[in-house]
Order: structure tokens, then C-alpha cells, then sequence
């Protein structure tokens, strides 16, 4: 008998040991790794719904477009999580978050962004900045490939975005001042073209 139910729980083993063979994916991701995933998806949210709201507020087409910008870079984060069954925090509501920092951010740029037009492109500026910022910390806590090449691109968008609020407040005849990347990155980025980044 006792012969009989170690056979059985061997069996099992080995049945439970072919079944997780069988998944794609055989590497645990990091718990920083899940956190900035996490965090990544409602930061995307953020700036999609903070440019609405501009949008709403002023009818420049800006924001509407990199707002749609923004919703695909959501929708690349949200094939990430998937594939590794990571739990999505984000709400669908717009404006609304999971992550209390970034519900606290979204309430103080949407109050920023009521003020101009002026200053709801300094907010569109400032919201890149710091979406470049994370997106560079986000890529050295990467150990997956999939992972990486997706931080790549859409830092690639978030440079673009930086380049077209810029150039708006330029013609504004003002200028923004990085909070949250260098001054060297920068300029490197306001002094370079479009970037063709394959969403």
C-alpha cells in the first residue's frame, strides 16, 4: 500500500512537472520587474488621461494624438502582463488609479493644466520627462529581452512626445526645463528628429 501511494504521488510529480513544461514562459520574473510593469501601465494611463483632459479643455490636436500615442503604448504593456500572467492594477475609469502616487499626480496636473493652454503643454513636457525618466530606470531592473526591446520603444515615443511639446511651447516663445532626465539627455533629444519607433 504504501509502495502503491508513493508511485501515485511520483506520478503526480511528474505530471505537474510536464504541465509547467509545457509553458512558454520558464523564467519568474523579479518582484521589481512585476512592480514596474505594474506601475509602467498606470503611468501610460496617466499621461493618456491627462491629455484628454487637455484635449477636452483646448481642441489642440496634440493632445488627442499623443493621447492616442499613449493608449498604444498602454496596450504594448498590457501583452507583457499577459504573457506573464502579472495581476493589471489599472482601472478602466478614466482618471482614476490603483497607485495612490499617481492618482495624487494626476489630480495636481489636470489643476496645472486647467490654468492655459501654456501650461497644459508644460504639463504634456513634464509628464515625457518623467515617463523617460522611469522608462530608464525601468530598462537597467530588465532581465527578460521581451521586456527591454518593449521599454525601448516606447521611451522612443515618450522622445517624440518630448519633441512635439517642445517645439509647441517654442513657438509659444517658451521653453521647458528638464525635472527629471539630464540637460545633457535633453538636448540631446529637442536637437534630434522624429524617431520611427514600429508601434
Amino acid at each position: 500500500m504504501k509502495n502503491l501511494i508513493y508511485l501515485i504521488t511520483i506520478a503526480l510529480l511528474l505530471s505537474c512537472s510536464d504541465n509547467s513544461d509545457s509553458v512558454e514562459i520558464d523564467e519568474s520574473l523579479s518582484k521589481q520587474e512585476i512592480d514596474d510593469l505594474q506601475f509602467l501601465k498606470e503611468e501610460e494611463k496617466l499621461a493618456r488621461d491627462v491629455y484628454l483632459f487637455s484635449y477636452d479643455l483646448y481642441a489642440q490636436n496634440i493632445f488627442k494624438n499623443i493621447a492616442n500615442s499613449e493608449q498604444s503604448h498602454m496596450n504594448s504593456v498590457s501583452v507583457i502582463i499577459k504573457k506573464y500572467n502579472i495581476e493589471d492594477l489599472s482601472f478602466d475609469e478614466r482618471g482614476k488609479f490603483s497607485n495612490h502616487e499617481l492618482q495624487q499626480l494626476y489630480d495636481d496636473l489636470v489643476d496645472l493644466s486647467k490654468i492655459s493652454l501654456e501650461n497644459a503643454l508644460i504639463v504634456g513636457a513634464t509628464v515625457e520627462d518623467l515617463d523617460i525618466n522611469d522608462l530608464n530606470n525601468f530598462i537597467s531592473n530588465a532581465d527578460h529581452q521581451d521586456m527591454i526591446e518593449m521599454y525601448q520603444l516606447l521611451n522612443c515615443g515618450s522622445r517624440n512626445h518630448m519633441r512635439a511639446y517642445t517645439n509647441n511651447l517654442i513657438n509659444l516663445g517658451l521653453d521647458y526645463k528638464p525635472q527629471f532626465i539630464s540637460i545633457e539627455e535633453f538636448d540631446s533629444i529637442i536637437n534630434s528628429t522624429n524617431e520611427k519607433c514600429n508601434f
